[in-house]
């Protein structure tokens, strides 16, 4: 399905920037060329992986497996533009399926891991999903339970997959589905009217403004143009070696991880994060190039890392915090994530600080004069703070039809990303306002009206404070009715009975006689971060 409207992929293609290459085909050209390369590799123990003996795949090994699974894919009738969804942290199996799901022509929608089953539901119901594929159980919850679950209350699901070992049943075990298919099974050609690369690959997800997951349709042709940002302002060696702690879900896992490593044909090795001492021991056991990490932890794991020639890409989300100042010898490249519409990648130039971005074209590398331009910022100031606007050939047309949302787009044709902007006189210094996001948490109304549910509780509010790791962390404030004491564990265990997702459930509670109000009647969630901020002991 192509959804970019020919005026704009005519644009595009004149600039050089879009061509005819799927991602699947930047795989295959590396396949061919260099099949005994390491391709992938699976977390180990001392990283948090899931196996005794991590998986390691060359490329004609994950070439192979890759062909089977599409074939499969297409002998149990999943046709061309199916949405088939995918949720798994990194492992090498969820790599496999993603590209074998893109081989067999079908919209790869992945899903953020802190979904819970209502979550997934809501999502893939939105998407018309035809098949799921589950990963191994992680962080304490089996994602295959939940997606047989799923399955369940969704009659369109025909199909439910299991990755790894630990498969639950009912579900289509891939591991054993692979070892059954002969191994040189390859699925038929996929037949495309026009150009592959302007049909839709994956389906991301952001939050409509009304709190509803909104899948964001991207073409191959937008990836490849998003992972050209980091792989140009890098100057990626050939065959460079990725460590990536960031599941493929998003922007950053896709665009950022994924995607480079398909461009520069290197080997990508998977990480769970679980500490920046496992993730800096991980780098230097497998002698990274590149390395991704949150903003805020960059000092600490800039001086846990032994090797000086691994770059680090600190990753700055709408949630993160202000960068703080930091002076290192190490190579870096800030990484702007303009939640799942954009990015823009700035070497750091021996700066303490990241270099601010301007408005108008963005090119890549940034040192080129006549670099290509994979984006365009424009500033919305008729709302206070000015908020972020976008266009380009990394930057989503449309939301996926079946959701029957439209995306914002103005008359020029700038997406309106409702992300607020600080800035400088110098440039935009980052997308978001510290303290006033948070990483996966939407409508906060709408989980006030979730946590007043519970029993015994007059009324809920959810707030949020500012962290400097995460940006900001949920909090609750929560007006027990008279006479009752507030049931902390009662009120954890109401939530995952719930099945709220991990990131609606707040860090702290805090119980208080009444909800502090505005003038106008509204709850002051400001009145709230600041009592919740003068020390935790108020905090249950």
């Amino acid at each position: 399905m192509i959804l970019t409207p020919l005026k704009t992929i005519e644009a595009h293609r004149q600039s050089g920037i879009w061509g005819r290459v799927t991602l699947d085909a930047l795989f295959r050209k590396t396949a061919a060329a260099h099949p005994e390369r390491l391709a992938l590799c699976d977390p180990d123990e001392a990283a948090g992986g899931f196996r005794e003996v991590p998986r390691r795949l060359t490329y004609a090994e994950a070439d192979a497996e890759i062909s089977r699974l599409a074939a499969f894919f297409a002998a149990v009738g999943l046709k061309h533009d199916n949405v088939i969804g995918l949720q798994s942290a990194g492992t090498v199996d969820a790599v496999i399926a993603l590209l074998a799901a893109l081989r067999a022509g079908l919209v790869v929608a992945p899903l953020p891991l802190h979904w819970r089953q209502k979550n997934v539901l809501e999502a893939l119901t939105r998407a018309g999903a035809k098949a799921l594929v589950a990963g191994e159980s992680f962080g304490g919850r089996s994602i295959g339970l939940e997606a047989r679950d799923t399955a369940a209350d969704l009659f369109a699901l025909r199909f439910v997959f299991g990755l790894g070992r630990d498969v639950a049943d009912g579900l289509m075990e891939v591991e054993q589905i692979l070892n059954e298919l002969p191994e040189d099974m390859e699925p038929a050609p996929i037949r495309r009217d026009q150009n592959a690369a302007d049909h839709v690959a994956t389906l991301t997800w952001t939050r409509s403004t009304s709190g509803e997951p909104l899948p964001i349709a991207r073409s191959h042709n937008q990836w490849v143009a998003c992972g050209l940002m980091p792989y140009l302002e890098l100057s990626l060696p050939q065959a460079p070696s990725f460590l990536l702690p960031y599941a493929l879900t998003g922007m950053t896992g896709i665009g950022a991880g994924l995607v480079p490593w398909l461009l520069s044909g290197g080997t990508l090795h998977l990480h769970h994060p679980a500490s920046l001492r496992r993730l800096a021991a991980h780098a230097d056991a497998v002698k990274a190039d590149i390395v991704l990490c949150p903003g805020a932890l960059v000092p600490a794991l800039d001086r846990r890392i032994e090797r000086p020639d691994c770059r680090i890409v600190p990753v700055w989300q709408a949630h993160s915090p202000a960068p703080a100042p930091h002076a290192s010898n190490r190579e870096m490249v800030d990484l702007h994530i303009a939640d799942e519409f954009a990015m823009v990648a700035r070497m750091r130039e021996g700066s303490a600080l990241p270099r601010p971005l301007p408005s108008g074209r963005v090119g890549s590398p940034s040192s080129a004069p006549q670099a290509p331009a994979l984006l365009e910022i424009a500033i919305d100031t008729e709302v206070s703070p000015a908020t972020l606007k976008v266009r380009g050939a990394m930057v989503p047309d449309s939301a996926w039809p079946a959701c029957k949302v439209r995306m914002p787009t103005d008359k020029a044709g700038f997406v309106d990303t409702l992300l607020p902007l600080r800035q400088t006189e110098h440039g935009i210094t980052g997308f978001g306002i510290p303290g006033q996001m948070a990483p996966g948490v939407g409508s906060l109304p709408t989980l006030d009206a979730l946590y007043a549910a519970f029993p015994g509780i007059r009324e809920a509010a959810a707030f949020l404070v500012e962290d400097g790791i995460l940006g900001a962390r949920l909090y609750a404030a929560l007006v027990p009715q008279n006479g009752l004491l507030f049931d902390v564990e009662g009120f954890y265990a109401y939530l995952e009975a719930e099945h709220a997702s991990l990131a609606e459930v707040p860090h702290r509670v805090l119980p208080v006689a009444a909800l502090p109000r505005n003038a106008a009647g509204k709850v002051d969630r400001e009145a709230l971060a600041t009592r919740a901020g003068f020390g935790h002991s108020q905090v249950a």
